[in-house]
């Protein structure tokens, strides 16, 4: 990689003003609250500039852009400025050194020359651009003086684990700038921190047109908001660690109400978190997969739920009508779907029956919440191609409140599929939408 940038830099100075004074002040490789990407820098407008220079850009490398943006806001990096690095390592995706192919070639997804040293070594190759662009920032991070968990590319793997940059970076007492980054990326070159910056400035006039490109912008903004939602949701697991270490620390024995059962790894059920007040619904799986069916007919599908308070006659009652009502043999729903009778071992125990899987050809679970009313919800989700029904009890005058209160945290995109007065009728009907276990 260093090796090779001065034989770059030839066929690029010519071009490019230089500007030492302010090359010299490049922002710092970090972002933060005062080194923050202009509003400016978006993709549709980065990819006009990219063709402005590249007429003949690969398609493929239209999707250059987004990544930068997508993956260095995620990260921290100003990857507007790692985005002009990677026109100068580049040659602007054209991979030639004027007239001459680089050494690295473009199938590589490879954006900063990682790993290629000169003489022909070629380098990294990354298996698509989202990987070469993560790479790419990952080494700049690493130059910043972060510490990488399982970085992308080897190279930055040996940097880190060989310390070739702690003796660098230790002569810094403030944040390492892409100035700095310059010295020690490309050294015996005068001029890679100025290239950098003439490319910024050749920019300028493009960020001063409208965006050419808005939906660009608008799709990297949908895909931040969606990672950062996911990246707050517990999984399945990290809730059932909560409930095994609550129960543990509670006298008397009593489940939180955040106690779930852990679901099968493929069938996760929590998604989203709690955007209301309303308290955590208790919940149980009714029917479960096949494969708990065959260790034992009798092992319960899931832990049992939270246990009432015991001033709560009125929810014992409910609980006694549900597992009444789930020792009944069902009538198959619909004569058009000519699904056989099935019988419930156990309100919280696995659904047997033969029955063939869903027209839809979609797995399905049913399951009960409680937030302690009198009145049931069906509340419908899709969670990894599986559809949950969820029979949720909710308090009079609270339903919708409740309702949502449960989609936010345990179903994710859910909807009400039904209301009914008690528990037992949106059990049947649950059964109904859902025969199979």
């Amino acid at each position: 990689m260093q090796h090779r940038v001065a034989a770059l830099c030839l066929f690029a100075v010519a071009s490019i003003p230089l500007h030492p004074a302010a090359a010299a002040s490049l922002p710092e490789i970090k972002t933060s609250p005062s080194n923050s990407v202009p509003e400016c820098a978006t993709p549709g407008r980065l990819l006009a500039f990219l063709k402005s220079r590249n007429p003949n850009l690969d398609p493929r490398f239209e999707s250059v852009p987004s990544q930068y943006m997508r993956q260095g806001e995620q990260l921290g990096v100003r990857w507007d400025f790692a985005f002009y690095q990677m026109i100068l390592e580049t040659g602007t995706l054209s991979y030639r050194r004027g007239n001459r192919s680089g050494d690295v070639k473009p199938n590589q997804n490879n954006f900063a020359g990682l790993g290629a040293t000169g003489g022909g070594v070629p380098g990294e190759s990354f298996k698509d651009v989202a990987t070469g662009v993560r790479a790419h920032l990952e080494h700049l991070l690493l130059y910043s003086g972060d510490k990488l968990d399982n970085p992308t590319a080897d190279r930055t793997r040996k940097v880190q684990e060989w310390g070739v940059l702690t003796k660098w970076q230790s002569r810094f007492n403030r944040p390492i700038t892409f100035a700095d980054l310059a010295q020690q990326w490309a050294p015996g070159s005068n001029s890679y921190a100025r290239m950098i910056d003439g490319i910024a400035e050749r920019f300028v006039e493009f960020c001063e047109q409208p965006d050419p490109r808005p939906e660009l912008l608008a799709e990297v903004r949908r895909d931040l908001r969606l990672a950062a939602a996911r990246a707050q949701v517990p999984s399945g697991a990290e809730l059932a660690k909560r409930a095994i270490e609550t129960g543990k620390s509670e006298q008397d024995g009593k489940r939180s109400a955040l106690g779930l059962a852990q679901p099968p790894a493929s069938q996760p059920l929590a998604a989203g978190l709690p955007s209301s007040k309303a308290p955590p619904a208790s919940f149980k799986i009714l029917n479960a997969p096949k494969e708990a069916e065959a260790e034992t007919a009798d092992a319960p599908a899931a832990l049992p739920p939270a246990a009432p308070p015991a001033a709560d006659h009125k929810a014992r009652e409910r609980e006694a009508q549900a597992k009444a009502a789930a020792s009944v043999s069902k009538a198959p729903p619909t004569a058009e779907k000519q699904q056989p009778s099935f019988q419930v071992a156990s309100a919280a125990g696995a659904a047997k029956q033969a029955a063939p899987p869903a027209a839809t050809g979609q797995k399905c679970r049913v399951w009960t919440a409680s937030y302690g009313g009198q009145k049931a919800l069906i509340i419908r989700s899709v969670i990894d191609k599986v559809v949950n029904y969820t029979v949720l009890d909710v308090n009079d005058g609270a339903e919708k409140r409740e309702a949502d209160a449960f989609i936010a945290a345990y179903a994710k995109d859910g909807t009400i599929a039904g209301e009914f007065v008690s528990q037992t009728q949106a059990l049947d009907k649950a059964f109904e939408l859902c025969p199979e276990g």
